[in-house]
C-alpha cells in the first residue's frame, strides 16, 4: 500500500553552493513549488543582502516563505515550522511537490524531524543568566554544565555554539527529559518523509571565492542602496531582521566610522565563516544525501528525479 504521509525534497548546502538553481530545475522536472528555507527571505525588501530570487530567476515556479513578514515583526523557528507545515500540506493537497530551498539548518532540521520542542516560551530571565556565564566564565565552561545534564547533547553540540548550548540546557532544566531523550521520542513521529539532499561544497579555496565573488555582484546589484534605505526604516531595532548578514556590516561606512572597502570586506569575511559554520551543522545532521555542489544543476535534477520517483 502507499504511504501517505507528505513527502517533501529537502535541499540543504552552505552560501553559494547553488541550491537555488537545483531547486527550480527539480521544480520543473518534478511539477514542485518551492517553500524557502532561509530566515531572512521572508523579510520585504531584504533582497539583494540575502541573495533572494528574483522573479525571473523562479521561471514562474510559486515560491512560499519569501516577503511574508515587514522587517519590525520577529520570525523564529517555530513560526518558520509554523508557515512551513501549512506550505508543504497546501502543496501536496494539490498533488505537487513540497521542495524545501534554503541554508538555515536548524530551521529546516526541526521542520523536518518533528524536534519543535525548542520553546518560546522559555524563562528569559534565565536564559540572560546563561549567556552572561557563558561570557564571564567562558563557552567551555557552560558547555560543561551542559555535559552534566545532558552528556549525548553535549557530544553533538560545538562548545562555541552558545545558543545551542543554552537551549539544550534549558530544555534538561525546564522540560525534565533532555535534549536528546526528546529526539529519541521524536523520530517515530515525523511530520513528512523527506529526501534531504545535501550540496556539498567544493574545497575551502573555490568556495571562498564563489562567496567573494558572490559579494561583488551583489554590490553591483544596488547592495549598499538597501542597506540604507533598511537603515532608515529601523533596520538597527529589529528583533530578528537585524541579525541579517549582510546589512550590519555596512553601518560603520554609513556612520562615517569605516571605508566603503573595508565594510565589502569585512562582509566577505563574515559570509566566509557563516558558510563554515553551515558546513559544520550540516555535517552532524543525520540521513544527507551528497549532492556535488560544482556539477551542473540539470544532470544533478535528472538523477534526483530518479530517485524520489523510486520513494513514491
Amino acid at each position: 500500500m502507499r504511504n501517505m504521509k507528505n513527502k517533501v525534497i529537502v535541499i540543504l548546502g552552505p552560501t553559494a553552493s547553488g541550491k537555488t538553481g537545483l531547486g527550480i530545475q527539480l521544480a520543473k522536472h518534478l511539477n514542485g513549488e518551492i517553500i524557502s528555507g532561509d530566515s531572512m527571505q521572508v523579510y520585504r525588501g531584504m533582497d539583494v543582502g540575502t541573495a533572494k530570487p528574483s522573479m525571473a530567476e523562479r521561471e514562474g515556479i510559486p515560491h512560499y516563505l519569501i516577503d511574508i513578514l515587514d522587517i519590525s515583526e520577529k520570525f523564529s523557528v517555530a513560526s518558520f515550522c509554523t508557515f512551513a507545515t501549512e506550505a508543504v500540506e497546501d502543496i501536496c493537497s494539490r498533488g505537487k511537490t513540497p521542495i524545501i530551498v534554503g541554508g538555515t539548518g536548524m530551521y529546516i532540521e526541526t521542520l523536518v524531524s518533528g524536534k519543535l520542542y525548542e520553546t518560546e516560551t522559555a524563562d528569559e530571565g534565565k536564559r540572560l543568566e546563561y549567556q552572561r556565564f557563558a561570557e564571564e566564565n567562558g563557552a567551555l565552561a557552560l558547555h560543561a554544565r551542559l555535559a552534566e545534564l545532558d552528556p549525548v547533547s553535549a557530544e553533538k553540540i560545538h562548545p562555541n555554539n552558545v545558543k545551542r548550548v543554552i537551549r539544550a540546557i534549558e530544555i534538561a532544566v525546564t522540560g525534565g527529559d533532555t535534549k536528546s531523550d526528546l529526539e529519541k521520542n521524536l523520530k517515530a513521529n515525523k511530520p513528512f518523509e523527506s529526501l534531504m539532499l545535501y550540496l556539498t561544497p567544493p574545497d575551502r579555496e573555490t568556495m571562498y571565492s564563489r562567496i567573494n565573488k558572490r559579494v561583488d555582484i551583489m554590490m553591483d546589484m544596488g547592495l549598499l542602496d538597501e542597506v540604507i534605505r533598511l537603515d532608515k526604516a529601523g533596520l538597527r531595532n529589529t528583533p530578528t531582521a537585524s541579525q541579517a548578514i549582510g546589512y550590519k556590516e555596512f553601518f560603520p561606512y554609513i556612520d562615517g566610522e569605516a571605508s566603503l572597502t573595508e565594510c565589502v570586506e569585512k562582509l566577505k569575511q563574515h559570509t566566509r565563516n557563516y558558510a563554515k559554520r553551515q558546513t559544520t551543522y550540516f555535517g552532524h545532521m543525520e540521513g544527507l544525501t551528497p549532492v556535488c555542489a560544482l556539477e551542473n544543476s540539470g544532470e544533478s535534477a535528472k538523477r534526483i528525479c530518479e530517485q524520489w520517483l523510486k520513494t513514491l
